[in-house]
């Protein structure tokens, strides 16, 4: 394997062990001869890219460097950041490829072929507090260098390339540097020394005494709190991960919290420090405290904000809950997961120091700060894609198996919506749910009657327990009874009107009970008809039961406004693509009332529209996506027709 080759499959082997880098965390090099254009060997550095990820990464990840101009720069007394990035950029063998680490130079300057630095959990464990030099010392042996809290840059890529004759660098809230003149060597270094420092914290563990005793949260407690906490924190996906629990119920966790970040390039995901939360009731005036403490730390500080630094978020983004665990706040469901790995990994070596060293030590104020809004970390967030228009909203669909339900929850979640997708038809709304998740986040799904109270209760608290609240419904699930009102019997009117009307009402009562509670509006949407306004003869008993849905729209706007609830209706007509609303005859007697062949209906409508157009699920999901988005954010109680036009069915 060429020298590339071994960093890419060393790299992988690290990213693969999470108590050794986190996401984007870490970086690793290796050193070889290649030939240029003109036949001329060069000595080569390639190194992982700044952001890029070591697990799964591929070759392209880790740019290639002409050593000698890197090698060149040690001569320099001082160097800007800005300075060390142009110059380092004008070493790459190829100007496009990703931007080297902004620790390229601590590789280059080291004489080793292999080299690794890893944000190791247990050599944090040995350096987090006020005795991390002398337990360090004694954990790994004197052969180790120890340097303390250097923000990466020139200066210490200067400091440990003076440290080649030491069998490895542990940088205190940072992690450790090892070396190899073999990939296997390096891997070999890296693995035995984090294994001496998890042997070491192990052995000087305290004796613990009786557990921590938090009786689980209650279920309806959870979803306070998870609501409560997301109409503070916003548009954001919530997330409960119970692997924290341990850290969240251990009797010193306000110390653990306290300890700040494990490595500072954890800092760049979740914030210097997370926020312990006891009770729904105390959440907001938990979460409101934090925000202040940080604006008040970011007026402190203000005169080290580099030129041309944005805004933070004041917010957490990690909140440790005793008798819960952690629950995070992302942008989705993946999102917020990455965050509860990152803050899994910090706040366990914070409880390994507790347990076994005493205080965690976290960075001063200012080395804090400067690491917070330093450019050169704060550069990994732009090479992420900006989030879709829909991301971190939360919806529920119902009716989502096909047809129209289908074409919205398809639209939304390629807007980045987090769903829940509900639907009588399982086998049907699970194939919506990985259509949608193909292109967005994957949903959640409800399977049952959405007439039946106690579903729709399930459905509505699916939406809390994935994603911490609910911004939007679309009122979809229905279907079509035909017959006069002669013919029609009791159980098909109410049929109609149980699957069609109160299906929504129940919908829209548990929904706006939620979102009182979760305190930051929503907006609700329902799917009528064009028959709501313009009835068919023989139609009678769906005809009433999206009049009915119509008005429903127009109370809940109503009662929902002095809160910010929006409720709006869309109005089709004659959607044909992949609805199951023309089975079971409904085409056929549908063709029959108008004196055509079942297979000239679709022309038929589109004929007698004002467009001479076809609607499709797609046109529908287009105007349900305004009525949810803030760009209808003035609009409620509002009806727009989505049928290509019929004047007799136009809102009045």
């Amino acid at each position: 394997m060429t020298p590339l080759e071994d960093l890419v499959a060393r790299s992988n082997r690290i990213g693969d062990d999470s108590t050794l880098v986190v996401f984007g965390g870490g970086n690793t090099s290796a050193k070889g001869i290649i030939c240029d254009h003109l036949g001329r060997e060069q000595r080569v550095m390639w190194v992982k890219g700044s952001g890029a990820d070591m697990r799964g990464s591929v070759a392209a990840d880790y740019p290639g460097l002409r050593l000698e101009e890197l090698e060149a720069l040690r001569g320099f007394d001082a160097m800007s950041d800005e300075e060390m990035t142009d110059l380092v950029a004008r070493a790459l063998l190829h100007p496009g490829s990703l931007r080297p680490s902004i620790e390229t130079l601590l590789h280059a300057f080291l004489p080793f072929t292999h080299i690794d630095h890893v944000h190791a959990d247990a050599i944090c464990a040995l350096t987090n507090h006020a005795e991390g030099r002398r337990v360090t010392a004694e954990a790994l042996g004197d052969r180790f260098a120890y340097v303390d809290w250097i923000r990466p840059g020139f200066e210490l890529s200067r400091i440990i390339g003076d440290l080649a004759d030491c069998d490895g660098v542990v940088l205190a809230h940072h992690g450790l540097v090892t070396w190899g003149a073999t990939t296997d060597e390096c891997w070999a270094a890296t693995r035995r020394t984090v294994d001496t420092a998890v042997a070491y914290v192990s052995a000087h563990r305290i004796t613990p005494g009786p557990p921590p005793v938090h009786a689980e949260l209650a279920d309806d407690e959870v979803e306070r709190l998870l609501l409560r906490l997301r109409g503070r924190l916003g548009r954001r996906v919530l997330r409960i991960d119970e692997r924290l629990r341990p850290m969240a119920d251990h009797a010193r966790v306000d110390d653990i919290v306290a300890g700040g970040v494990s490595s500072a390039d954890h800092m760049l995901r979740i914030k210097p420090r997370s926020l312990v939360v006891r009770s729904a009731d105390e959440a907001v005036a938990r979460v409101d405290a934090y925000a202040a403490n940080y604006e008040a730390y970011v007026a402190r500080n203000a005169a080290l904000i580099p030129e041309g630094s944005g805004g933070h978020d004041p917010l957490p983004r990690v909140m440790l809950v005793p008798g819960v665990g952690a629950i995070t706040a992302g942008a989705s469901a993946v999102d917020a997961g990455v965050l509860a790995d990152i803050a899994l990994h910090t706040h366990t070596v914070a409880a390994n120091v507790v347990d076994a060293f005493g205080t965690p030590e976290p960075l001063s104020e200012v080395d804090t700060f400067e690491f917070d809004y330093w450019p050169m970390e704060l550069y990994k967030l732009t090479l992420k894609p900006p989030p879709p228009p829909f991301a971190g909203f939360v919806a529920v669909v119902t009716g989502a198996a096909s047809g129209i339900g289908r074409g919205i929850a398809l639209e939304l979640g390629r807007l980045g919506a987090s769903l829940v997708l509900a639907d009588l038809d399982g086998a049907g709304v699970e194939a919506s749910a990985a259509d949608v998740a193909r292109r967005g986040p994957q949903p959640q799904v409800v399977v049952g009657d959405q007439s039946d109270e106690a579903i729709v209760r399930a459905t509505v608290r699916a939406a809390v327990r994935a994603y911490g609240g609910l911004d939007g419904i679309v009122v979809n699930a229905g279907i079509g009874v035909t017959g006069t009102l002669e013919e029609l019997s009791l159980d098909q009117w109410e049929r109609a009107q149980r699957i069609n009307l109160t299906s929504g009402f129940l919908l829209t009562r548990e929904s706006m009970r939620l979102m009182r509670e979760q305190g930051n509006g929503g907006s609700l949407v329902y799917v009528a008809s064009k028959n709501a306004f313009s009835p068919g003869a023989g139609f009678g008993a769906y005809s009433v039961s999206k009049a009915g849905m119509v008005q429903l729209m127009r109370i809940a706007a109503l009662e929902g406004g002095p809160t910010g609830i929006r409720a709006n209706a869309v109005n089709p007509d004659a959607v044909f693509d992949n609805s199951r609303l023309w089975d079971d005859g409904l085409r056929e007697e549908r063709a029959a009332a108008h004196g055509i062949r079942p297979d000239e209906l679709e022309d038929f409508y589109a004929a007698r529209n004002i467009l001479k157009r076809r609607v499709t699920t797609t046109d529908v999901a287009a105007s349900v996506a305004f009525l949810l988005s803030d760009a209808s954010s003035r609009t409620t109680g509002a009806v727009i027709p989505v049928d290509g036009g019929v004047a007799g069915a136009f809102p009045r």
